[in-house]
């Protein structure tokens, strides 16, 4: 990695970051039973990710902004460590059922809609291409 990507994933890290924050921040609201915000950034970003991965598979993106977007902006957007955290608060809250369903749904979720992004993504340049009969 050359010091000028390693300085544009971090830029785009921070990025997604302060996203993440304004989306997170915009759909919370006090007393909701489950972590709206957080749900919305992870599936997103999830479905962005796996949006991404194809296009760079695909040589549609070149490398470095592959891991620009996806590592970097995507990485900063999407958190796995919040999702934890969220779930632990949960069960110490003694709200079980919001629990099982943000712990193990968003894990569900997240790589259903990467996957989604995918093959989607795939299906689409390879319709589109010059190439495809």
């Amino acid at each position: 990695m050359t010091p000028l990507l390693f300085v544009a994933v971090c830029i785009a890290g921070g990025l997604g970051a302060a996203a993440r924050y304004l989306v997170d921040s915009w759909l919370w609201r006090p007393g909701r039973r489950l972590p709206i915000g957080l749900i919305a950034v992870n599936a997103t970003g999830s479905l962005l990710l796996g949006v991404v991965v194809a296009l760079g598979r695909l040589t549609v993106l070149d490398d470095a902004i592959t891991v620009v977007l996806g590592a970097g902006l995507l990485g900063g957007y999407t958190t796995f460590s919040a999702a934890s955290l969220e779930t632990v608060r949960l069960v110490l809250d003694r709200r079980w059922t919001a629990a099982a369903v943000v712990g193990p749904g968003m894990l569900v979720l997240c790589v259903a809609l990467a996957a989604l992004g995918l093959a989607a993504t795939t299906g689409l340049v390879t319709a589109l291409s010059p190439t495809a009969g």
